[in-house]
């Protein structure tokens, strides 16, 4: 795990990189829900408190606001949430099952659980040690409970190929080498043209060609992979 990266790999064959969260991202996630629960408790509470419920009422519904607020926001909003409070969704982390799925009632209830052994001593002190002393950052409860808090996965704008027709591969490639002419065809023009010609020829098993040539196959393999419309050639102005 060179890169920080964590590389599932799916019964399908899809490679998942995952980025495991460290402490302080989790840190940051938590204080801004223990914020909004705080805010959240006192308006519930206030609106408990007004004249015209009996004492026993407002017994009741303060020992249900204090479950809510301490056992069923993580998990509910875990569950429901694709893995993330709204403070993970602030921060940009969420939580997944260590094989990359998404989580659900089992997992959401284990790990809140043991929530309250992570925070013994005192301010998550066990958590904290756990946490550093594996290279996921799981705490105890991750641990039971089988899952990872991960950074979520950033939606990126798909670039169209260009100048490439459209072509199939002349035999089967596994889904990693696939994987990797899509990325050297979008990387190549931040390459220099020496650089980009001495990349193609290391392809020249599987394009038969050298050179340009070799350079212009993979990108029209690469729009056969993604399925995409080549862009047309700039038009030359009018002489």
């Amino acid at each position: 795990m060179l890169d920080g990266r964590l590389h599932l790999q799916t019964p399908e064959g899809i490679t998942l990189p995952l980025t495991p969260a460290g402490a302080p991202k989790r840190a940051l996630a938590w204080l801004l829900d223990f914020l909004f629960r705080l805010i959240f408790g006192f308006f519930m509470f206030f609106l408990i408190n007004l004249p015209g419920f009996s004492s026993g009422v407002e017994q009741g519904l303060t020992m249900l606001l204090l479950f809510l607020l301490l056992w069923a926001y993580p998990v509910l909003f875990e569950v429901y949430g694709s893995g993330m409070t709204p403070g993970k969704r602030i921060v940009g982390v969420q939580v997944v099952r260590d094989n990359g799925l998404p989580i659900g009632w089992r997992e959401g209830v284990l790990r809140n659980l043991l929530r309250a052994a992570d925070f013994l001593p005192m301010w998550y002190g066990l958590g904290l040690l756990t946490m550093l002393s594996n290279s996921d950052f799981r705490r105890l409860g991750d641990m039971l409970a089988g899952t990872l808090v991960v950074y979520r996965p950033q939606k990126q704008k798909s670039k169209r190929l260009q100048h490439g027709t459209p072509r199939e591969l002349p035999f089967p490639l596994k889904p990693e080498e696939q994987h990797a002419i899509l990325d050297f065809v979008e990387r190549a023009p931040m390459l220099p043209p020496a650089r980009q010609l001495e990349l193609a020829n290391l392809a020249q098993p599987l394009t038969g060609l050298a050179g340009e040539a070799s350079l212009r196959r993979l990108q029209d393999y690469a729009a056969g992979l993604t399925g995409a419309t080549p862009e047309p050639a700039p038009e030359k102005p009018a002489p």
